[in-house]
């Protein structure tokens, strides 16, 4: 029986895959590559490409590369439990399933999600169908190369490490879209940078009563995609108010932070965040007092955008320590920006450029706080970056560590693959795709320096809610998004 790229997705997401992680998931497309008789290459960084020979009769057709990317941004729900354990994206599968919608006219959608964790469907459903055209000799093309990238999501370390040999085709099918009606033309730039701080840990005053700020029910999403919709940073507002509300207030009651961590991803808005703090007993009422007036601000702030958000104190062990630098650390994040900077003159609607304050994590004796920036402009983007630097720096960060600076991409508008790809949607689905550059990060920047006179098309099904446990692919645009791929490797194969 003919594999589907269904089948190969669930296969696919039988093996954990999230960024700096890929090794099993590199196994996996070997041992695919081998099981269907194909040539495949593996480099240092994991990247694997698997080559198959072009469709009898079209050995002299150019070659196509397919493109796609094999990690994944794993985040799970607040307390969801994988078979009664804390689910762990190093060892856990990911379980979709599909959920049918009977929409107002009676027709009815198929949409499919996971259960409590991000799908993957970004990147993993192109990749399955990638490999899907691999599995399928039925299926007509010119020679074809499918090449796997690992840490798109994370640094993209992967694809900026590739060789200038690594492939040989210049017309390039990127399946990493999610807007299905869509030609994505230009993508923005990204500089991923990670603070460290050295904490100055000191034993608490005894008598004290440690207590947990919690704030959770956060939307979350994409980064760069969503960053635009109001959503609730809870790194930026939890920890901002501690820095804002209450260091700075005279009125504030003594007390001292002991741990600072939110969010679960570099790329995603933290829709989760906790710090513990030790009080004077005596100072719980102006706590709960305290949290209930903030809780009632951020509420009404995004009434409209991220309505689920909650606040609240919990019970906490009990410390013996507590983080003597943590005004300074609170106090950058205050400073560092977060959402939209600037939008797009040429394009209403498009953010131009934008930050996230993605993790805040405390461990042993370092914190980091992590800033995603993205451009259109690669100046703004380097200012940007560079002005969050400063504000670390002045706030006694340790070191910094860079973990992606690439630059935005925007193909050129009289690409012949651009036009072919155009024409292959309106003969096979009866309409014209529109041609967007999107506020996320391809590879494409790479590609271009790398391997001259390369062309990109990226597109792809309709992708909801990216890099969030809301995630969900909508499938009746995945199967025509199927068919808009292998009409357009034929028709690429008989010109």
């Amino acid at each position: 029986m003919k594999e589907t790229f269904y089948d190969i997705f669930r296969q696919l997401n039988a093996t954990p895959r999230p960024s700096h992680h890929e090794e099993r998931v590199a196994d996996f497309l070997c041992n695919f590559a081998e099981k269907h008789g194909l040539r495949y290459r593996r480099d240092a960084q994991n990247c694997v490409v698997i080559e198959k020979d072009a469709t009898p009769g079209y050995e002299n057709a150019e070659p196509v590369v397919i493109l796609n990317h094999m990690d994944m941004v794993c985040v799970a729900k607040d307390g969801y439990l994988r078979d009664g354990h804390k689910f762990d994206p190093l060892n856990d599968e990911i379980r979709p399933y599909i959920e049918t919608i009977t929409n107002e006219d009676g027709t009815t959608t198929r949409w499919m999600k996971a259960e409590g964790t991000s799908l993957g469907a970004d990147n993993g459903m192109g990749l399955s169908m990638a490999l899907a055209v691999l599995a399928d000799d039925s299926i007509v093309h010119g020679p074809l190369e499918v090449l796997t990238t690992t840490n798109e999501e994370d640094g993209m370390s992967g694809a900026e490490g590739l060789s200038s040999d690594f492939i040989k085709g210049r017309k390039v099918i990127n399946l990493d879209s999610e807007a299905y009606d869509e030609i994505t033309v230009g993508a923005a730039g990204a500089y991923l940078q990670i603070g460290h701080w050295t904490i100055d840990r000191q034993p608490l005053p005894t008598g004290l009563k440690s207590i947990k700020i919690v704030i959770d029910g956060g939307l979350g999403g994409h980064s760069g995609v969503d960053i635009n919709k109001g959503r609730c940073n809870t790194n930026k507002s939890l920890f901002g108010m501690l820095s804002v509300d209450c260091f700075d207030n005279d009125k504030a009651p003594m007390f001292y932070v002991c741990s600072m961590n939110g969010g679960t991803a570099n790329a995603s808005i933290a829709s989760a965040a906790e710090a513990i703090i030790a009080i004077n007993p005596d100072d719980i009422d102006w706590w709960k007092q305290q949290i209930d007036t903030y809780y009632i601000n951020t509420r009404a702030r995004v009434a409209d955008t991220d309505s689920g958000i909650k606040v609240r104190l919990e019970e906490a062990e009990q410390q013996t320590s507590y983080i003597a630098n943590a005004s300074n650390i609170c106090k950058a994040i205050a400073e560092i920006p977060f959402g939209v900077i600037e939008m797009r003159r040429d394009m209403p609607g498009t953010v131009m450029t934008s930050n996230n304050i993605g993790m805040v994590c405390t461990k042993n004796d370092e914190l980091t706080v992590s800033c995603h920036s993205r451009s259109f402009s690669n100046d703004d983007q380097l200012k940007l970056g560079e002005s969050i630097r400063d504000i670390m720096n002045e706030n006694g960060c340790s070191t910094i560590e860079l973990l992606m600076n690439t630059g935005a991409w925007m193909e050129r508008e009289d690409s012949p693959l651009l036009k072919l790809t155009c024409d292959t949607f309106s003969d096979v689905l009866g309409f014209e795709p529109k041609k967007v550059a999107m506020h996320f990060v391809l590879e494409a920047a790479y590609y271009v320096e790398k391997y001259p006179g390369v062309e990109i098309a990226s597109i792809g099904p309709l992708i909801i809610e990216p890099h969030s446990t809301s995630e969900r692919v909508n499938l009746d645009t995945a199967d025509n998004i199927w068919k808009v791929t292998i009409e357009l490797l034929r028709r690429l194969a008989v010109r």
